[in-house]
């Protein structure tokens, strides 16, 4: 069967498509107003104006959304540069983003393309159907779809016509997010979701508000949520010099990761390096990170990763139950010491994970 999808692309002068969970506001004013519920914003945007993402835009008392199939960047990533590292190892996940995004953090790696609405970038964007994407992801040998780089709630309609066509092709599909998302919107993106890698910038609800210009609560509410709907999560922490290295805080959030989501839930503890409005800050001390990496063990969590130190060689994937190295990393290189069916061939304890199996990915180097 042909890929497919009935959504229409507007013409490059107008990219505006209908937008998906939205609803008129209540207002004695009756100026047309809409409430968007996408991500835990829930934005009152006013006719002719847009939402903190910059992407979702008031026209005439209706939402749409201005990047539908408007591709920023692509690219064929290793899957554990996401990092996933529990799906699919040593496979190629074909990745993708538009502009824009919910947060405005100030140590973002890819603000130019996350933050070009907010700044008034003007960015190429070259017109990419849903099923153009599959083709490319089918022909670069790509195991998954990848939605990073931005946060993809942010283009939610454009990820959920490439994830079902990506369903129907054998593609894993994955987000790379911040994990800002509505309980709506994870509701309809979970059946065609496999796994996320979800950033938790940190435990302090006063960082995520002055730093990145959100809360702290709703990403712990949305890591929740995707857990109970079944997708495969990996969370990710970078840890900033002197602003959430503090032990105590790591201690809290390893602890409420054990608790919450279970102790097979993988942490990638990863080395900050400067950027955007930090370029000015130093890069993470090896002796923190090995510290944070010390206090996920400790806490109870059994798969602890340190990102961006290859120095201090902490990423290889360990038998939870006899402690020998299943998963081998050397950079992206993946050497794989699991059964057929992802055990450890040693003890036979099961990997968690996704996509396992010794037929499913395929080496990269």
């Amino acid at each position: 069967m042909p890929l497919r999808t009935t959504r229409a692309l507007a013409p490059a002068d107008d990219p505006a498509v209908p937008a998906l969970l939205w609803a008129p506001e209540a207002d004695p004013l009756s100026d047309r107003s809409v409430r968007c519920s996408v991500c835990a914003h829930r934005c009152l945007v006013r006719p002719g104006r847009r939402g903190i993402c910059g992407v979702r835009e008031n026209r005439d008392g209706r939402l749409v959304s201005l990047v539908y199939g408007r591709a920023v960047t692509t690219a064929v990533d290793p899957i554990e540069k996401k990092p996933l590292f529990h799906v699919a190892p040593g496979s190629l996940a074909w990745s993708y983003a538009t502009v824009g995004c919910d947060f405005h953090c100030t140590f973002c790696q890819n603000w130019e393309i996350a933050q070009a609405p907010r700044l008034g970038i003007e960015l190429a964007a070259r017109p990419l159907r849903p099923e153009a994407a599959v083709v490319e992801a089918l022909g670069a040998g790509a195991r998954s779809i990848a939605a990073t780089y931005v946060e993809p709630t942010i283009f939610l309609e454009y990820a959920l016509d490439i994830a079902r066509l990506a369903r129907g092709a054998g593609l894993l599909h994955l987000f790379v997010t911040n994990g800002y998302a509505t309980p709506e919107a994870l509701e309809l993106v979970a059946p065609v979701l496999d796994a996320a890698n979800v950033d938790l910038k940190s435990f302090d609800d006063a960082f995520y508000r002055r730093y990145c210009g959100a809360r702290l609560a709703p990403v712990l509410d949305g890591l929740v949520t995707l857990r109970r709907l079944g997708v495969w999560l990996e969370v990710t922490t970078l840890v900033i010099p002197g602003l959430n290295d503090d032990p105590a805080g790591l201690r809290a959030l390893a602890g409420w990761l054990v608790e919450a989501l279970g102790p097979d839930t993988p942490w990638h503890v990863s080395r900050f390096h400067p950027a955007f409005r930090m370029a000015d800050r130093a890069p993470t001390p090896l002796a923190t990170l090995a510290e944070a990496a010390t206090i996920g063990r400790a806490a109870g969590l059994r798969y602890v990763y340190v990102g961006n130190a290859p120095e201090l060689d902490a990423e290889d994937t360990r038998c939870a139950g006899c402690g020998a190295v299943v998963l081998a990393r050397h950079g992206y290189r993946v050497t794989r010491h699991l059964t057929a069916d992802g055990s450890c061939p040693r003890c036979g304890t099961p990997l968690p994970g996704r996509a396992l199996g010794a037929t499913a990915p395929r080496p990269c180097g």
